[in-house]
């Protein structure tokens, strides 16, 4: 059983979607403390009452975090024990509970964390492409303009990069990905993880747009979307650099001559773009 005598914050990771993958210790933990906060009470309430857990919930969510994490503070300092648990998956990951730990910890109470399903590790895992270095991006902007600024900082990230996406804005995000990456980079949809309807699918962006956009499917339910870093540069020199952008600036406009520039020396797009510019501006 739990030990939750000493009054400690639990962070309890709950299923994704496959009831199966609750832990014995999520359970047990979640029985014997004081109280437990959850994102949507409502949500919660149908994974409670399958395992059983008769534990008093209160809601802790965006709009009210700050006000909820003092009442919880309190409640531990009198020697009671909480856990935090989101709708699914690890809390504080995309979802609430970051004001909640760093009030506690500043009060030197233990936080004890209880793992298990997370989404981004578990797409992750099952892609195919790299996992020793990667870098979760959480949800992008809305708004096509402010989601392209977004990528375009990402324009030269080397690791994996893992996102979260609404699945009615699958189809935008993966056309700006195009107009900033390139169709052949490499990208993995994970929908629906763990779910009845589960679909891991990696292949190039291009390839990636196609498929979802010829099968509504595709365009439902939880999606984390994942994309290739760029590949590691060529040793270029300058001097090469500059001498294969002069033979296409002969012909070509300065965008094409970058982007042909940056496949054929695996330079990034922003560094073939400058240079392209530069020679452009001196004839």
């Amino acid at each position: 059983m739990t030990d939750t005598k000493t009054a400690s914050l639990y962070i309890v990771a709950t299923p994704i979607g496959n009831l199966s993958d609750m832990s014995q210790r999520a359970i047990e933990t979640l029985q014997s403390v004081d109280v437990i906060a959850a994102e949507d009470t409502r949500h919660s309430g149908i994974l409670l009452q399958h395992f059983s857990i008769k534990t008093p919930s209160i809601s802790l969510h965006d709009h009210n975090e700050s006000q909820r994490s003092e009442i919880l503070l309190a409640r531990l300092q009198q020697g009671e024990s909480v856990a935090l648990i989101s709708d699914a998956g690890t809390p504080l990951i995309s979802d609430p509970g970051y004001k909640l730990v760093s009030l506690v910890r500043d009060h030197d109470i233990p936080v004890v964390p209880v793992p298990g399903s997370c989404a981004v590790i578990a797409a992750l895992s099952a892609s195919g492409l790299p996992s020793d270095r990667f870098t979760f991006e959480g949800f992008l902007p809305s708004k096509q303009g402010a989601r392209q600024q977004a990528l375009q900082l990402l324009i030269d990230e080397s690791r994996t990069m893992i996102f979260y996406d609404a699945p009615r804005r699958l189809q935008g995000t993966l056309t700006d990905m195009i107009e900033i990456f390139g169709g052949e980079r490499q990208a993995c949809i994970a929908r629906e993880i763990t779910k009845l309807h589960e679909t891991i699918t990696t292949k190039p962006l291009a390839e990636l747009l196609d498929w979802v956009s010829g099968d509504s499917n595709q365009q439902k339910g939880e999606c984390v979307l994942l994309l290739e870093g760029v590949k590691q540069q060529k040793d270029s020199s300058e001097t090469e650099i500059n001498r294969v952008l002069s033979l296409l600036l002969k012909e070509l406009p300065v965008k094409k001559a970058a982007a042909i520039t940056s496949s054929l020396l695996e330079v990034s797009k922003n560094t073939a773009y400058d240079m392209a510019l530069k020679l452009r501006q001196k004839d």
